[in-house]
């Protein structure tokens, strides 16, 4: 049992982004998932080897560069389709992401060839392991969603093409300007300026060059670079302008200014 255990390394947490009913990143060189059913859509994506595994009755396969949609309710299993087993990283999203109304052409085509998506999931994973990106995260899994939706839908029956929006831009703007300590939601904000989510990021993301989530992080950096200088403590300034702890602080500040808040804090003026 110990053997067999040392082959198996599992990760797993809920994070505080709707729609995401768990995180799971697993590596496996033996073990195989009997027939079991979810109650939550798989969003799956295979970083080394293969996985192999029957849906309603059909085999499929998990090449490096597909992302697997398993939807809820319906039987599956899995197993290592190389020899070095498999590793892998899971969304488990509930409906409020994808309904069931969807199911039946995920049983059709759970496999999915979208460079695209195939990063995008790759880098919610990333800011879903760092506490305190809950706005990336949502605003990540929003466009998913969205790139789900497009390769679910029936062909003739896609969404009509939405157009740049400076006005709703400028509005989730104010919201963010007034809320740069304490933040906002994805779902929220989209609710406060009475918009669709996706068409939200895409409207901020083309007026102004940036994603939402990366406008508040400059803010709140920014005002940190203020409250360092006036000599506050960085533990003390992450708290101040609304970082999840001092390690928030220093991965968004040392990506912005290049050195961490407390180098910044002690390189004194010109000489």
């Amino acid at each position: 049992m110990a053997d067999q255990d040392q082959r198996r390394t599992v990760s797993a947490w809920r994070p505080r982004v709707p729609g995401v009913v768990e995180v799971f990143h697993a590596h496996y060189t033996e073990y195989a998932y009997p027939m079991h059913v979810h109650d939550a859509w798989t969003l799956l994506i295979v970083d080394d080897g293969a996985v192999r595994y029957d849906l309603d009755r059909h085999e499929h396969g998990t090449p490096h560069d597909t992302v697997s949609l398993l939807p809820p309710h319906v039987p599956h299993n899995g197993s290592p389709a190389t020899p070095d087993g498999f590793r892998k990283r899971v969304l488990y999203l509930d409906a409020s992401r994808l309904g069931d109304d969807l199911i039946g052409a995920a049983v059709d085509a759970p496999d999915l060839r979208d460079p695209v998506l195939r990063q995008r999931v790759g880098q919610l994973h990333s800011a879903l392991a760092l506490p305190g990106d809950e706005l990336e995260a949502e605003s990540r899994l929003t466009l998913i969603g969205e790139r789900l939706h497009t390769h679910l839908r029936p062909r003739g029956k896609a969404g009509p093409v939405r157009r740049g929006d400076p006005v709703l831009a400028r509005r989730l703007r104010e919201l963010l300007d007034e809320r740069v300590v304490q933040g906002v939601g994805l779902a929220d904000a989209a609710a406060l300026v009475r918009a669709h989510p996706a068409h939200l990021v895409r409207a901020f993301s083309g007026a102004y060059g940036i994603a939402p989530h990366q406008y508040l992080m400059s803010r709140r950096v920014d005002r940190a670079r203020r409250l360092l200088l006036a000599g506050r403590a960085p533990a003390d300034v992450a708290a101040a302008t609304g970082f999840y702890d001092q390690a928030h602080l220093t991965r968004h500040f040392k990506r912005l200014v290049g050195v961490t808040p407390g180098r910044y804090r002690t390189s004194g003026g010109p000489r």
